[in-house]
């Protein structure tokens, strides 16, 4: 392999014309070095000894070039991709496992945690009312060609004769090298033909962090009403993928600007704008959640909080209100927000189990850490919140930290220092709770004294119901105060005492 830095010489093909091109890019340079792989030989001998023009494309390409981890190689071959599959499969040896989908003409080759699918070159028309295409046998120029971006239509041949020759029909390295996402075609036919290409269009440019080319970006929002064919499914699919992006709110704002947002999450699109009465605005709840998303995606890969994020104000139009004395006010958002997210999640087939109601509980209590803050800070008012959060707890203070989004540097650092001495007495009242629930001040032993009761299930209601009474600060933690709730709970179940403990005490 080349040393860093050096000159490194490989034949493309645009257009149809070949042309010798130096290349100085690093990954460019280490494109062949990574073609060296056992498996890309053995298919392209496999390949060569039938006879078939062979090709690795698609979004291994992109990456092999960009950088970017990739393991799943796509091939295509002029004639039968099952075919050139089983004798792969074949050739790789009994550890080799073959997936077979006549329906649709690919096979899967797997082999450790190596995928390799191969599909016969063809070529693409639609139908308005479907995505799903009408395809038929054709050449490696139209498979590139009905390609959605000019990033994806790349291809390396893997035949001993033209080994590692790059086929770049669209100028994807130049796109590339641009950092833009453009359809290699009329980007109206495009995603007129497939919408779900709209939103894989948005999906790249959060995940690569690269720009729409602004002709497709037009066409992008000429053919946004074309995502009502999607299903809900597949829409969920790409959303899970901007989500999980390291800068979320580029897909999110994309899908804003392009007015997919509207179509597809109306709730969130509503978000936007600044009204202003008398003088006095709110500011921009789309932005500020932008902001608050971005800073949750920083801090902490999981996806479900992040979709927390996302939703934490997502009740803020429907509670709109202008108070002449306090100017804009949004009171119950927070619980309003979170039957939303619960009807959401049903529309969107996100998932309904523990997913949505970890997400709707961080959308309920998002506000009560700063309201924490704001206030005295009480081993009570701490403990209330654990409990009401419970194993979210740490998650809670992630989003609470993020939605502090003011520009007032000043007033940012009080409220982050605020929750500093909270997050403190999390710690320490944890600490007191497990000192306390080692031994209640009053013991079994000393309830059925008090009671007259053998060992039996009310002693231990008794007994469990003190625990939780001194976890919650309902009553102090001491032998008297514990007396008293005992003889309390003997009234409301009818049990008198046999005896004053408070003489013997």
């Amino acid at each position: 392999m080349p040393a860093s830095g050096a000159r490194h010489d490989f034949i493309f093909v645009r257009g149809g014309a070949r042309f010798q091109k130096n290349v100085l890019t690093l990954h460019t340079m280490n494109l062949k070095a990574k073609l060296k792989s056992k498996v890309f030989h053995t298919v392209g001998e496999v390949a060569d000894a039938m006879e078939r023009e062979c090709y690795v494309v698609g979004g291994y390409v992109r990456d092999l070039i960009i950088g970017r981890p990739s393991k799943d190689i796509d091939f295509v071959t002029v004639g039968s991709g099952i075919e050139l599959a089983q004798k792969v499969a074949e050739a790789l040896g009994p550890k080799t496992t073959l997936a077979v989908y006549r329906n649709y003409g690919t096979a899967q080759v797997h082999r450790g945690k190596t995928e390799l699918e191969f599909v016969g070159a063809r070529r693409e028309s639609y139908n308005r009312s479907s995505r799903n295409p009408i395809v038929e046998d054709g050449t490696l120029d139209d498979d590139l060609a009905r390609r959605d971006f000019t990033i994806n239509a790349m291809a390396i041949s893997v035949n001993a004769s033209n080994y590692g020759e790059v086929i770049d029909r669209y100028d994807g390295l130049g796109d590339i090298e641009r950092r833009i996402i453009r359809t290699p075609l009329d980007p109206d036919i495009t995603f007129s033909d497939d919408p779900l290409r709209m939103l894989r269009c948005i999906r790249f440019a959060t995940q690569l962090d690269f720009d729409i080319d602004p002709v497709t970006f037009a066409a992008l929002r000429r053919n946004a009403p074309r995502i009502e064919i999607i299903t809900a499914e597949r829409i969920k699919d790409e959303l899970f993928k901007i989500m999980a992006s390291p800068k979320p709110s580029i897909g999110w704002t994309y899908l804003l600007e392009s007015g997919l947002l509207a179509l597809i999450l109306p709730e969130l699109a509503r978000m936007k704008g600044v009204e202003v009465v008398k003088g006095r605005a709110h500011k921009d709840n789309f932005y500020h959640t932008m902001a608050v998303l971005d800073a949750v995606a920083a801090a902490s890969d999981n996806v479900y909080l992040r979709w927390a994020a996302l939703f934490h104000d997502i009740g803020k139009p429907a509670t709109k209100h202008f108070d002449p004395e306090r100017g804009w006010t949004f009171h119950n958002h927070n619980f309003i927000g979170a039957k939303m997210v619960k009807t959401i999640f049903r529309r969107m087939k996100f998932p309904l189990g523990t997913e949505m109601s970890y997400v709707a509980k961080l959308v309920e209590l998002h506000m009560r850490p700063i309201a924490l803050v704001e206030d005295e800070v009480t081993d009570s008012a701490v403990r209330r919140l654990a409990n009401y959060a419970e194993e979210d707890l740490a998650d809670l203070m992630i989003l609470a930290r993020a939605d502090i989004t003011s520009k007032d540097e000043a007033r940012k650092a009080r409220y982050l220092a605020n929750f500093d001495l909270v997050e403190q007495k999390f710690r320490d009242t944890d600490a007191k709770d497990r000192e306390r629930n080692r031994k209640n001040p009053v013991d079994g032993t000393e309830i059925m004294a008090l009671f007259g009761l053998p060992q039996c299930p009310q002693v231990g209601y008794f007994a469990k119901n003190l625990k939780q009474a001194i976890k919650d600060c309902e009553i102090e933690d001491n032998r008297h105060a514990a007396f008293e709730y005992l003889l309390k709970l003997g009234r409301e179940a009818g049990i008198e005492p046999l005896y004053d403990p408070f003489e013997r005490e």
